[in-house]
């Protein structure tokens, strides 16, 4: 018994003593079982021997196994050691030799179930680990092509508006939704730009240098808007209805203006 103990290094917990290893020193709380075992013990409590030290070894067996089996993870076969358990569950029946063979055998199986669960433990674990890594790697993949999609549908977006005909649609909808001007002021408006520009965004006065749709003097105007006042005919439209509201006040004003003087 105190080979197998001293091989295996397992915990016995249960009964009359408790056996327990830790950094490999091993240590008893029942000092008649430690000294039968070699071992310092832990408390000073009326020794066993003889036939009391078997069945206390039996129980603090029987104590751990129990333990192991209940602990283990769902996937460890643990019928070996539930059969293990059964054959000590009679102790006063056995001999001494079959009594520390059963526990010898016990022990072995405890150890090795342990092991056993602790591994699956581990595996479990890794397997959860690559199962959330995969779920990330799927989520910032599904991200990308959110942000890509959303990109081309700008984009597609920006190919419209850039061309006279969408120009006309993005300028009427933000006429109507920001300023609250009607198919009257829209078509006082596209008349203006049409002479202005013809909604050309790459439009440049040759003469003067007035660029863009509303034909901003200077161009560079337009970049209280956004940077990118060269290529996005919305960015212009933007800039070009915040001055007209902000000088003329409505477009029909701005085109009677523009009538009168030849510019605005």
């Amino acid at each position: 018994m105190r080979r197998t103990l001293r091989r295996h290094g397992v915990l016995l917990a249960g009964g009359a003593a408790v056996v327990a290893i830790a950094g490999g020193a091993l240590t008893v709380t029942q000092p008649a079982l430690g000294e039968a075992l070699g071992v310092p013990s832990a408390s000073a409590t009326p020794g066993l021997a003889g036939t009391d030290l078997d069945r206390a070894q039996a129980a603090a067996t029987v104590a751990t196994a129990r333990t192991v089996v209940q602990d283990a993870n769902a996937e460890t076969d643990t019928a070996e050691l539930e059969q293990h358990i059964a054959s000590l569950a009679d102790v006063r029946s056995l001999s001494g030799s079959a009594l520390t063979e059963r526990i010898a055998a016990t022990v072995d199986t405890t150890q090795d179930v342990a092991q056993a669960s602790a591994d699956q433990d581990a595996r479990d674990a890794a397997a959860r680990a690559a199962a959330a890594e995969r779920a990330a790697e799927q989520a910032a993949a599904e991200a990308a092509a959110a942000r890509a999609a959303a990109e081309r549908a700008a984009a597609e977006a920006q190919a419209r508006a850039n061309t006279p005909a969408g120009a006309k649609s993005v300028a009427a909808s933000m006429a109507s939704s920001e300023y609250g001007w009607g198919a009257d002021q829209f078509r006082c408006l596209d008349s203006l730009w049409t002479k202005e520009s013809g909604w050309d965004y790459h439009a440049v006065n040759p003469d003067g240098g007035a660029t863009g749709i509303p034909q901003a003097l200077p161009g560079s105007k337009m970049a209280t808007v956004a940077a990118d006042w060269r290529t996005n005919a919305s960015t212009q439209i933007t800039w070009g209805l915040r001055y007209i509201d902000a000088s003329y006040g409505t477009p029909c004003s701005a085109w009677s203006h523009s009538q009168a003087v030849n510019w605005y």
